[in-house]
């Protein structure tokens, strides 16, 4: 449920059937340049989430993922939006792997795009920078990891996200205190974590779930994780949906 006096207002591309008191939604592609501008008009926050979650062709992460993004900060700069939360991804950095020195992979560190789609995120979060940097307003890249109800694999259990701390993440972002330009990972507290917990405690982000807590639960065999941070997606061909 929304906070008491705060409105949330959605955009999809269906409408939603189950609105309650506080809510209301705008129907239209994040694509669809004037569906997004009246969709900001007024807004404190936006969170863009929109776009295409995995591999796909060439045209089609421009069209959406890149072109959509554009749309959704130019609108909010034009609207005066105090802050834009961007859904980034860990495949921004999929050609990382874990240090070797046991330290942790810094939240804001230098992209390495495994596929097309990582490419993307890599790109939306350098437009990010530059709307912050031209009109003033807040944005913080989210470095999601793997948002699901439980983790099903090791691999999982080391970039999970639970649901209740992608919430406690998207708080934390838009909260009136936090400004400038943050590239923070979205990852819940897990034991066996190695991404560095900096960028999120430095926007006030208290992840309180952990993986370990599933640990009886996964079969794959207990070891490191062999190949680069994007997994099948650094070998995957390009453009090709996995």
């Amino acid at each position: 449920m929304p906070r008491t006096g705060r409105c949330l207002r959605l955009l999809d591309t269906t409408a939603p059937s189950d609105l309650t008191d506080g809510e209301e939604a705008h129907t239209g592609s994040v694509t669809d340049r004037d569906v997004v501008r009246r969709a900001v008009i007024g807004a404190d926050a936006v969170v863009h989430l929109a776009g295409i979650a995995t591999e796909a062709a060439w045209e089609e992460i421009l069209d959406v993922n890149i072109g959509g993004t554009q749309a959704v900060l130019h609108a909010s700069a034009e609207a005066g939006v105090r802050t834009v939360v961007v859904a980034s991804s860990n495949h921004a950095a999929g050609f990382w792997s874990r240090p070797p020195d046991g330290s942790l992979l810094a939240d804001d560190v230098p992209p390495r795009p495994d596929s097309f789609y990582g490419w993307s995120k890599a790109a939306v979060e350098s437009l990010g920078r530059m709307y912050h940097e031209h009109f003033g307003m807040t944005v913080v890249n989210l470095r999601i990891g793997w948002c699901s109800e439980h983790p099903g694999t090791r691999r999982g259990a080391e970039i999970w996200l639970s649901p209740g701390d992608a919430a406690r993440l998207v708080e934390a972002s838009i909260a009136p205190s936090v400004t400038g330009f943050h590239t923070v990972w979205g990852v819940s507290a897990n034991s066996t974590s190695w991404w560095s917990t900096a960028g999120g405690a430095a926007i006030g982000y208290r992840p309180q779930d952990d993986s370990e807590a599933y640990a009886s639960q996964l079969t794959e065999p207990d070891v490191d994780w062999p190949s680069p941070l994007g997994g099948p997606f650094t070998t995957n061909p390009l453009g090709r949906p996995l």
